[in-house]
This record gives C-alpha cells, structure tokens and sequence, in this order.
C-alpha cells in the first residue's frame, strides 16, 4: 500500500463511521465500529472491516443492510472525500477482535490451570 491509500483509508474511515452512525436510517445496521480501511494502490476498492454488537444472525442482517446501502453511503464518501473515483466499497467482519478475544481466555485457562 502507498502512503496516499493509506491516507486516503484513515479519511474513510472516519467519514464512514460518522455516515454509518448518523446518515444510515436501516434498523438492522445496530452499533457497528469501523476498525479499518485498506485501499489498493490504484484507489479502485477499499476493503472496510467492521465490528457488530450482537450475535452471528445480527452480524447477517448487518451485512444485508450494508449491501442494500452500499450505493448511499459510497456517495456519501464522494461527496465528503475529493477523489477522481470513489474506491468501491466492500464490507467484511473484523475477525481479529474475536481472535485476540479467543487467545486472551486460552491464556487465562492455562493460567487458572497451572495455579
């Protein structure tokens, strides 16, 4: 990634987690937290990783509700963003929470176990 992706990712993901906390009107979207935004170096996607509050059926409704607005809140970044071509926008979970939650209580479990 270039330095411009990069800026260029840390600008959208601000402006994403303001459109998606204030702009979004969908009540399936609930308390989501944009973590990260990786561009590519041409500026053509932008991968936008996502935490949900909730179980695994409201993190699916969370990703419906997202691809139904995709095209609303890509506009939303183009307009608050100055770019030739806005990045096209693609939504994943961010895994690494839940991966590091996981680690945390294995090394609580060995911990417990040899005391």
């Amino acid at each position: 990634m270039t330095l411009r992706s990069n800026r260029v990712g840390e600008q959208m993901k601000k402006e994403l987690t303001d459109i998606l906390n204030r702009k979004v009107k969908d009540p399936r979207i609930g308390f989501i937290t944009v973590t990260d935004v990786e561009v590519t170096g041409d500026l053509q996607q932008a991968k936008v990783y996502i935490t949900v509050l909730g179980d695994e059926h409201k993190r699916e409704e969370t990703l419906k509700a997202l691809a139904k607005a995709k095209g609303f809140i890509r506009s939303e970044v183009g307009q608050r963003i100055r770019l030739r071509k806005t990045p096209e926008l693609l939504f994943e979970f961010d895994e690494s929470i839940d991966y590091g939650n996981r680690i945390d209580a294995l090394l609580r479990q060995i911990d417990s176990d040899q005391s």
